[in-house]
């Protein structure tokens, strides 16, 4: 059965495990202090236009987002994010596991706005009995949203600066990152976003790599004693050159930007290919994530060839979800799309 569940799943792109067993019986210093490392720090600060920019690998999204998040807020703070935020309903409480509180706001696409942000802020001030209320800390970010929307770079520049008036920091979750900057639907670069962001991550495992996220942070705030917060959650990998090797093949020769593009491209491809069927799309997702929805019947037709994954219910059908990655066959995508053509008619 081919899958189109997930853009994880996979391993690692060949030039990656290439490396990997090239440099397998080196002895080098442990816990990212290697040369591979630093190898890879100078090449993402190169990407990012951010020179004095911090970076640090981590082994996993949750790992990351518990890190960072309770690295910024204080014991009596929250973090601001949409409802549908990958930390509200995707990570099993890590984050409350923390003992910090996620405060949602409503949002249909996963995006949330300035003018909400700067709402919630102006309510907490005013309130007074404040003291008795979780603060509101920093404000966390998807990019793409869990649906595949994307940040314009105004809506982005507009958050940013609703959070340097309230001095919080801006944090992006950038798992699927490459993805959303590969769109064209996408409006901002590398160096813009690191500009427009407190810190943020680069994601690998969804993105090429076998594990691994890199943390580009900015704020001088959030830098300090950040290594001590990775390795009280666990996250110093003891061969932390295995991380460094991975970024440092992802962003070389814009090897990440290119396989991610690739991805998008299929994608929107089997957009395309369900619209002409007359299938309807739920949201407008221009990234490597595709939601079309499907009756019971059509679900059931795909299903015999092809794994995917159930989003959510509505009037119309199923939502269903369909990845494409860095490792999507031309083949399998044009078997998709043949198997789209001859779906049954609806219920």
């Amino acid at each position: 059965m081919i899958s189109f569940q997930c853009d994880y799943l996979a391993g690692a792109h060949p030039l990656i495990l290439q490396r990997m067993l090239d440099t397998n019986g080196e002895d080098t210093p442990g816990y990212g202090c290697d040369s591979y490392c630093d190898s890879a720090r100078k090449k993402i600060r190169e990407a990012c236009g951010a020179p004095d920019a911090d970076v640090h690998f981590l082994v996993g999204g949750t790992q990351t987002n518990t890190t960072v998040i309770s690295a910024v807020l204080r014991p009596y703070q929250g973090v601001i994010a949409a409802q549908e935020g990958h930390i509200a309903c995707h990570e099993t409480g890590a984050i409350e596991a923390t003992g910090h509180k996620v405060l949602t706001l409503p949002s249909s696409d996963g995006k949330i706005t300035a003018r909400q942000v700067a709402t919630l802020l102006e309510e907490d001030r005013l309130c007074s009995t404040r003291e008795h209320m979780v603060q509101p800390g920093m404000v966390y970010l998807s990019f793409p949203t869990e649906s595949g929307a994307l940040y314009s770079k105004a809506e982005l520049t507009e958050l940013f600066s609703v959070c340097r008036s309230a001095g919080i920091p801006l944090y992006l979750d950038g798992a699927r990152l490459g993805y959303g900057l590969a769109s064209k639907a996408c409006d901002l670069t590398l160096p813009e976003l690191a500009q427009l962001c407190d810190v943020f991550y680069i994601g690998g495992t969804k993105c090429g790599a076998l594990f691994g996220e890199a943390v580009v942070i900015r704020n001088e705030a959030i830098k300090r004693d950040f290594r001590y917060l990775i390795k009280r959650h666990g996250g110093m990998l003891a061969k932390g050159r295995l991380l460094g090797i991975q970024f440092d093949v992802l962003f070389e020769d814009g090897l990440y930007f290119s396989i991610c593009r690739q991805a998008v491209e299929q994608a929107l491809e089997i957009r395309q290919a369900f619209e002409q069927r007359g299938i309807a799309m739920f949201g407008s997702s221009q990234t490597n994530q595709q939601f079309p929805i499907l009756s019971d019947r059509q679900l059931a037709f795909l299903n015999e060839r092809y794994r995917s994954e159930f989003w959510c219910k509505t009037d119309g059908g199923s939502v269903v979800r369909f990845c494409t990655s860095w490792s999507t066959r031309p083949q399998d995508v044009a078997a998709l799309i043949g198997d789209i053509g001859r779906l049954p008619a609806t219920d």
